[in-house]
């Protein structure tokens, strides 16, 4: 900008002659350079403008706002109100690490749970500006929004909202997260009036006080014992479920094992009584044979030749014998010729 002044500087010099061309050229350019600044006004980029008047009879705020550029403005009668015109963060924190050149920082929100616990929370509120227009004529120019509008009521907003939950309520999460849901609802709500748009509500880190992070230890304590006594109860039951198994399983198995004994014992007894009913068999038809062939020879020895039978035997009885000596008188003697005799004598019927 301040090189198109010289060069306008320099042509206005051009129709000076003489020595004070050069003076006259600086001259010029210097005094085009103060009227331009006095006559146009510049936004810069992520910034928006918002134009008053200050006199006349249309002094006021132009509801028209302005973009990045150099617009034609006469300084002393109106001006540009710049405002950002990008996403904009308010951390809520009493801690030093939050504390930044590029952010706006406020305290901790401070919560009473409606039992009497003190809990302080950490949150940023994300937004931009909607309606320029309405956000200055609610709360002037500059950065006034952030103290004015933004800050107050989103701490009211959240210090309501989360104050309904009991300590109870506030260390379980789920009703916490659904209080932060409907404070960031009401944010939105309330802000949009004033021309802001709140994008997001974070509650980043929240702290007890000393009394109820003590309670919390306690609770959590107590919760995890009776954690471990359901652990503990519940392994005692898959325990005895298993020891029930297995005495079912040996039973069974004791139960089939005496069966298959059964089995073996029954198929034995068959066995043996088989061999048995065989072996009788078998020793009657010996015996029948037996008997068969006594009867024969009875039968052979009382029909025809019967004497011959009978000497036959006695030869055999006689057999190997080289001689007998026989009395053949007295009450004993034997007539080996008298064949009646001797068969009697052998009681041969």
């Amino acid at each position: 900008m301040v090189d198109k002044f010289w060069e306008v500087g320099e042509a206005l010099g051009r129709f000076v002659r003489g020595p004070k061309k050069l003076i006259a050229g600086v001259v010029g350019g210097v005094a085009l350079s103060v009227l331009t600044t006095m006559v146009t006004q510049y936004v810069p980029p992520y910034k928006v403008g918002l134009r008053q008047v200050y006199f006349g009879s249309d002094a006021g705020i132009r509801k028209g706002s302005y973009g990045p550029g150099l617009y034609f403005i006469v300084a002393g009668v109106e001006r540009l109100h710049l405002f950002p015109a990008d996403l904009q963060i308010v951390n809520f924190s009493d801690s030093s690490s939050e504390l930044s050149e590029n952010l706006k920082t406020a305290p901790a929100i401070k919560i009473k749970t409606s039992d009497g616990y003190n809990v302080v929370l950490d949150v940023s509120i994300i937004y931009h500006l909607a309606d320029v227009y309405r956000v200055f004529t609610e709360a002037g120019p500059g950065r006034a929004f952030e103290d004015r509008l933004v800050i107050p009521r989103a701490d009211r907003i959240l210090r309501r909202t989360l104050g309904e939950l009991n300590s109870e309520e506030f260390y379980a999460g789920p009703q916490r997260i659904a209080k932060a849901t409907a404070a960031e609802v009401m944010l939105k709500e309330e802000l949009k009036g004033f021309g802001i748009e709140v994008d997001s509500v974070l509650v980043r880190r929240y702290t007890y006080d000393e009394g109820y992070q003590s309670l919390i230890e306690t609770r959590k304590i107590k919760d995890q014992t009776v954690f471990l006594r359901q652990a503990e109860a519940k392994a005692a039951i898959e325990e005895r479920k298993r020891d029930t198994m297995i005495a079912e399983g040996k039973a069974n198995q004791d139960v089939e094992l005496a069966r298959g004994q059964a089995e073996v014992k029954k198929l034995t007894s068959q066995a043996d009584l088989y061999r048995r009913k065989q072996e009788a068999e078998g020793q009657l038809q010996i015996e029948l044979a037996e008997a068969k062939g006594t009867q024969l020879e009875n039968d052979a020895l009382q029909g025809a030749g019967s004497e011959n039978m009978v000497g036959l035997r006695m030869a055999d009885v006689l057999k190997g014998l080289d001689g007998v000596v026989l009395s053949s008188s007295g009450k004993d003697g034997v007539n080996p010729l008298d064949l009646a005799e001797l068969l009697k004598k052998f009681e041969v019927k």
